[in-house]
């Protein structure tokens, strides 16, 4: 594989995520192996620094819970930058908090084979409402396992459910091989 990101979507990247930081209040930051001890660890850090915040219960649960999600959708589907660590799962975890929301935005390689299913999943995800997403949901707890074209998985329906609002969604590609998936969950502070 060739050199992944070159210096000027790397740097252009660096500065969209600088200025991200500048403007929201960036809560924590995470990039690494994503497995079931980083999602516990991750997630009490969380609830510690919403507990000393000024959110009410159902803001922190969902934030909580959206998050939960995101971690367990890296550590389900990211795939590897390089053949010799097909296990590792890594991916990039942001909370930030914004006037009237928080924000969770996670990122990971995803080989692009993956990419138009997973295009349409969210674009099917965000085209429904709440009633819709249930209906979505229960189809696909009745049908079982998904192929990979299977419609939208589990975990992005979960999170529209629980968001109540539309994914964010950009595909970055490496190389002709890879994307960087780019997802945000944002949740209302004022409902």
């Amino acid at each position: 594989m060739g050199n992944a990101l070159d210096n000027h979507s790397f740097l252009d990247f660096a500065y969209q995520l600088y200025r991200t930081m500048k403007t929201n209040e960036i809560s924590l930051v995470y990039e690494g192996e994503i497995n079931q001890d980083i999602t516990k660890t991750f997630t009490s850090l969380t609830e510690r620094n919403l507990a000393k915040s000024e959110e009410s219960n159902a803001v922190q649960r969902k934030v909580f819970n959206v998050m939960v999600e995101c971690l367990q959708n890296i550590s389900k589907h990211a795939d590897s930058l390089s053949e010799d660590d097909q296990k590792e799962r890594r991916g990039i975890v942001m909370v930030s908090k914004g006037e009237e929301s928080y924000n969770i935005i996670t990122g990971n390689v995803i080989k692009n084979s993956k990419v138009p299913g997973l295009r349409e999943s969210l674009e099917q995800v965000n085209s429904l409402d709440k009633k819709g997403l249930s209906t979505l949901y229960k189809t696909q707890m009745r049908e079982g396992k998904l192929s990979e074209k299977g419609g939208a998985g589990l975990g992005l329906i979960d999170i529209a459910k629980k968001t109540g609002s539309t994914l964010t969604y950009q595909f970055k590609e490496i190389d002709e091989e890879l994307s960087f998936f780019i997802l945000t969950s944002t949740i209302k502070r004022n409902k």
